[in-house]
């Protein structure tokens, strides 16, 4: 079978598709990557639900393909409740050197990265940098964490942090570090700016503080650090107030 008639498989990261599962992340698969989308499979029953109604509208007005598969649906879904999703080609994509940036050193965790996505499009942070080895930003629980997310931000894979320095060089570079050198609440951020974190096990190497302007985000001495997502909240937060 080819891209276009795929085989309805549980999600392996080989795989050139991959799917939204609900109805939010489908209808923002629809409404910002339609180019991409293959086709959208729905459940027979599925309880009059005013979300899944909305994209069976949209598919119509759109002319989307739209299937009745219940065995489908239950074959690749993660979550019983699953009673819509859209199969899509993966994509890619080069980010804008004018925008600011958000880069993740060696992101593993897949909700991490999800509710990171989300996170950035709140701050109207659509560039998203990620240097490997990295989780798989289209595996579907990345997809579904985003609610969607995904389908309206620019993201690019760099074998290291040097390699994507070349490509975007002129930047402001912002480091996030337990042992920065400046106070968050002290930095003005400059842009277009690099924000830097590191993955979740072990943050950025000490080398991340000569790169640009070192920071840390004070907290108590209760916990060791922040989770990952909270810090880059945070920053995203931060850089956002101070323009």
């Amino acid at each position: 079978m080819g891209i276009l008639d795929p085989r309805l498989k549980r999600y392996q990261k080989k795989y050139d598709y991959s799917y939204s599962f609900g109805t939010y992340p489908t209808i923002d698969l629809i409404n910002h990557q339609k180019e991409n989308l293959i086709k959208v499979l729905v459940k027979s029953k599925h309880d009059e639900s005013e979300g899944v109604n909305d994209v069976l509208d949209l598919c119509e007005e759109l002319r989307i393909p739209v299937e009745v598969a219940d065995r489908a649906i239950d074959k690749i879904a993660t979550k019983e409740n699953t009673y819509v999703l859209g199969i899509f080609k993966k994509y890619d994509s080069v980010l804008d050197p004018k925008e600011n940036h958000l880069v993740l050193v060696e992101p593993r965790n897949m909700g991490n990265l999800g509710t990171i996505i989300r996170t950035m499009l709140g701050f109207d942070v659509t560039n998203l940098a990620i240097i490997r080895p990295a989780t798989d930003i289209f595996d579907p629980m990345v997809v579904r964490s985003t609610m969607g997310a995904i389908f309206q931000i620019d993201f690019e894979y760099f074998d290291s942090i040097q390699e994507y320095m070349t490509k975007y060089s002129k930047r402001n570079i912002y480091t996030f570090m337990l042992d920065g050198a400046k106070d968050i609440r002290e930095v003005k951020f400059e842009e277009p700016f690099s924000m830097i974190q590191g993955n979740e096990s072990k943050g950025l190497p000490k080398e991340f503080g000569e790169l640009g302007q070192s920071i840390y985000i004070p907290n108590s001495d209760k916990v060791d650090s922040l989770n990952l997502s909270v810090a880059t909240a945070i920053g995203l937060w931060e850089a956002r107030r101070g323009k």
